[in-house]
């Protein structure tokens, strides 16, 4: 059976969830992804009331769509962040600009969460972490190895409590292993990985967009972490270098000409998907394939609905025989 087909909702929080529900009903898909901002999902009503969840799940049903995720990326990503204006646009009004209140809500909002997706039946929580390393990415001025070490004793000292509640709650948060977050590679997510000793409920939520324009080979990360990819974005991105810019995009906004790289819409890039579901038949990841569309140079309804139908190309089940076995009967 083929794993269902979703839209990740973040990049249409502009949308009402109805509206956007019944396009993505006519566009094929078989579920949403609920981002928890725009009125797509409210973890804080998520974790007090059954009822608000269930309306939820109605009106998505009313579409014939299902929910296997919600996604908390904008109140992870205060958890760890060194907080400045960048990040009011975050949080409520009544507390932008006060970031020890923005850093309390994005804790809290983060083991709402999941206590939100158990009341919704769900066990997968994605999102970011944010990170207070990352401005150190180039070791210039000079960066001490015990600097970076106290970002990841960082990482254990804030996100360990959170777990504790996904512990809980039988829910499992996947990292999008992404630039500006505390793992953003194969090695940043095996030391993450090892700052929390690798407890179950921190895993991964496979995005091989962000990994791709790194140079990082995006099915080698499955293979390194099999038991780890609790969820798996769809995302295309394309490297354009042509000599003049390098691949840090020249302080260049997505979609500006300039850029050495650009994110696209799925199948006009460079990640090879066929790779990608190879490895993810290894380890029999049985979980959806979320589509979160990005591409500056194309209308996204369009490509939303050519996005879904290009996952549904390149999805095949694994064999069940040895393609040789007949020859010993």
């Amino acid at each position: 059976m083929a794993r269902p087909v979703t839209l990740f909702t973040g990049q249409w929080a502009d949308m009402t969830l109805r509206d956007l529900a019944q396009r993505a009903s006519d566009w094929g898909y078989d579920g949403l992804e609920l981002a928890c901002w725009g009125d797509h999902f409210d973890p804080g009503r998520g974790a007090e009331s059954v009822e608000y969840c269930n309306e939820r799940k109605a009106l998505l049903e009313e579409f014939g769509l299902q929910c296997w995720a919600i996604s908390t990326h904008l109140a992870g990503q205060l958890v760890l962040d060194n907080l400045d204006e960048r990040h009011n646009g975050f949080v409520p009004e009544d507390i932008a600009g006060d970031f020890d209140k923005m850093r309390q809500w994005g804790i809290e909002t983060v083991k709402n969460s999941a206590r939100a997706a158990k009341n919704m039946g769900i066990g997968v929580v994605n999102g970011f972490t944010g990170s207070s390393i990352w401005h150190l990415i180039y070791p210039f001025p000079p960066v001490s190895p015990a600097t970076i070490e106290e970002g990841f004793e960082l990482l254990a000292e804030r996100w360990n409590p959170i777990m504790d509640v996904y512990a809980e709650c039988g829910v499992k948060f996947a990292l999008e292993v992404h630039p500006t977050e505390i793992a953003f590679d194969i090695v940043s997510a095996e030391r993450a990985l090892d700052a929390l000793d690798w407890r179950e409920e921190f895993g991964f939520n496979f995005d091989p967009s962000h990994l791709q324009w790194q140079g990082v080979d995006p099915a080698l990360f499955i293979k390194t972490f099999p038991d780890r990819i609790y969820h798996v974005h769809m995302k295309d991105c394309a490297v354009t270098l042509n000599g003049r810019e390098g691949i840090l995009s020249s302080h260049l906004n997505f979609g500006e000409a300039d850029r050495g790289w650009d994110f696209r819409s799925l199948g006009r890039g460079d990640v090879d998907f066929e790779e990608v579901m190879r490895e993810l038949n290894r380890i029999n990841y049985q979980g959806p394939l979320s589509v979160e569309w990005e591409d500056s140079g194309m209308d996204r309804e369009h490509g939303a609905e050519e996005a879904c139908e290009f996952v549904k190309s390149v999805d095949f089940p694994p064999s069940d025989i040895a393609f040789d076995s007949a020859f010993d009967e």
